[in-house]
């Protein structure tokens, strides 16, 4: 039975990713907790991974507010030059 619960640190790691997406079971996390207890690495990964996370999450909140748009007149122009292209 507690054989079942010993993953490698590829498993380890996949889990690790799963969870941040909240798609981790709770036997994957249980394995994963087992885990960390012999494997500071993974651990060490899991934080690292999340702090990545937490900093991605607040810069993707403030890109939001900015309006990526191309202005008129050189979507006029790219129309153009495609236009030549296609003929």
């Amino acid at each position: 039975m507690f054989k079942k619960l010993i993953i490698t640190c590829d498993e380890a790691t996949t889990i690790c990713d799963k969870n941040q997406y909240g798609a981790a079971t709770l036997l994957d996390k249980i394995k994963l907790n087992i885990h960390f207890i012999r494997c500071k690495i993974c651990m060490k990964y899991t934080k690292q991974n999340m702090t990545l996370t937490k900093i991605y999450k607040g810069h993707a909140k403030s890109c939001k507010s900015i309006v990526h748009c191309m202005p008129e007149k050189d979507k006029e122009d790219l129309k153009r030059q495609l236009k030549n292209y296609n003929a």
